[in-house]
């Protein structure tokens, strides 16, 4: 394993598209997990309340709900690291880098292997950013504060790096299957964050497929299950009752999909002519 990071790493060091995007999203995690105070100072000076309720006073950074409230906020920002996994990957494919790779010695499963630690990385170094930007907004805003207040729920930030490792491994499997970095780019974000999404919601809102097969299949989605890995948690907020932990089936399902990507990758792997 050791081996595979150190292939990848000589191929990012000096690349700087990579460390741009990679800054980039660090950037866009810390604005996000910052963003709360400032939007309910905003609210509070354009008038709003909630039934007489000062806006500013919602626990939004409380210990532990900070880590189900910001992981949740970050995950729909989870495709700017597939990007990443996308031109690397792509690059590859398009510069020969695979068949060099084998023709110095290096197996197709050593390749894989490189990738995936490479997706880990991105996914370990992201959860440790916003832990660390949790740890300071929580400090510095939260109306209740100690050691098993802090580290309570950190299932969350674990959620949130295996549901990067699942999505990036989704996009690994497109760049295999389709080779061009910018069909990819529009195929996942296209996918992600409208087809899916709205078929969905279609099936679980639409009375006609209300106890229907369709609505009961909603859950085994690919995208679905990931983002049920961590539920919304804002209507609490609102006196609501919300899941305030990692569910489960949500986790089953996601291992089975990643399996089938891990799969797929090794099959598609192992056929591929690369002459």
């Amino acid at each position: 394993m050791i081996k595979a990071f150190q292939l990848e790493w000589l191929k990012i060091r000096n690349y700087k598209v990579f460390w741009i995007l990679l800054g980039l999203y660090l950037l866009a995690l810390v604005i996000i997990s910052s963003f709360g105070v400032f939007f309910l100072e905003w609210l509070k000076a354009q008038g709003a309340d909630f039934e007489g309720i000062d806006p500013t006073i919602i626990p939004i950074y409380d210990f532990p709900d900070i880590w189900q409230n910001t992981t949740y906020l970050a995950s729909f920002l989870k495709v700017l690291l597939a990007f990443i996994v996308i031109i690397s990957v792509n690059n590859d494919q398009s510069y020969l880098t695979l068949r060099q790779n084998v023709i110095d010695g290096i197996s197709k499963k050593e390749f894989l292997m490189s990738k995936l630690m490479l997706i880990v990385f991105l996914a370990l170094t992201s959860a440790c950013f916003l832990f660390l930007a949790g740890l300071i907004n929580g400090s510095i805003y939260s109306h209740v504060q100690g050691v098993t207040y802090i580290f309570s729920e950190l299932e969350f930030l674990a959620a949130y790096c295996y549901d990067i490792i699942v999505y990036c491994t989704l996009a690994f499997l497109l760049t295999l299957l389709i080779k061009k970095t910018g069909f990819v780019i529009i195929v996942l974000f296209l996918y992600t964050m409208m087809f899916e999404p709205i078929l969905a919601a279609v099936f679980e809102f639409n009375n006609y497929f209300e106890g229907s097969l369709w609505e009961a299949m909603v859950p085994y989605f690919p995208i679905k299950s990931l983002n049920n890995l961590i539920p919304v948690p804002f209507p609490r907020y609102f006196f609501q009752e919300i899941v305030d932990d990692v569910p489960m089936n949500a986790v089953a399902i996601s291992t089975v999909w990643l399996s089938f990507y891990l799969g797929s990758i090794y099959f598609l792997l192992s056929r591929r002519d690369l002459k």
